[in-house]
């Protein structure tokens, strides 16, 4: 076998990539057919471009947060509708009432912290480098403890995870 490993004419990077995002589309529309009630523990941290193409917004978000956001769907969230090509929900940040359209193709990370389990997504849209942004208020925590157990920026002491990261290397 070679050492150079040719180019694929099959884009199986992106492949995957629209499966797992398909994922994503199965767990919320399972949600929306429960009546938009989450399960047991589960909540879900969204992660998504707020330019790639399709995504709307409210101006004053889109305006905090120009490149990228992530959402809570935990305990305020409403009239949430999922299709093929993405999902629309309602939120409130300080106390604003909003509505949020995003496609799939947008989101970048999606993790259910209650069960440790993450996926994350090449971007969508061109390699932009992220911006820093505030943290989405749109779901408080109420107990800091399950706040430390659940966040995924915060390791397990076992250092265990369920994350899916997939991230196909282009060669150069």
């Amino acid at each position: 076998m070679s050492e150079h490993t040719p180019d694929s004419l099959i884009p199986y990077d992106e492949i995957v990539q629209e499966a797992l995002r398909a994922v994503v589309g199965r767990v919320l529309g399972d949600v929306q057919h429960g009546g938009g009630q989450l399960p047991g523990e589960h909540h879900f941290y969204i992660t998504f471009k707020t330019a790639a193409p399709g995504v709307s917004l409210p101006p004053h978000l889109r305006e905090r947060f120009p490149d990228e956001m992530t959402i809570v769907l935990q305990n305020k969230f409403w009239d949430l509708e999922v299709t093929d090509a993405g999902f629309s929900v309602g939120l409130s940040f300080n106390q604003i009432p909003s509505k949020l359209t995003i496609p799939f193709s947008a989101i970048t990370v999606f993790v259910d912290p209650a069960v440790d389990f993450g996926l994350h997504f090449q971007a969508a849209v061109t390699d932009l480098e992220p911006t820093e942004h505030e943290d989405a208020e749109n779901d408080a925590r109420e107990d800091p403890e399950r706040e430390r157990r659940t966040d995924p920026a915060i390791p397990d002491s076992d250092g265990g995870s369920n994350v899916v990261e997939v991230d196909f290397g282009r060669k150069k």
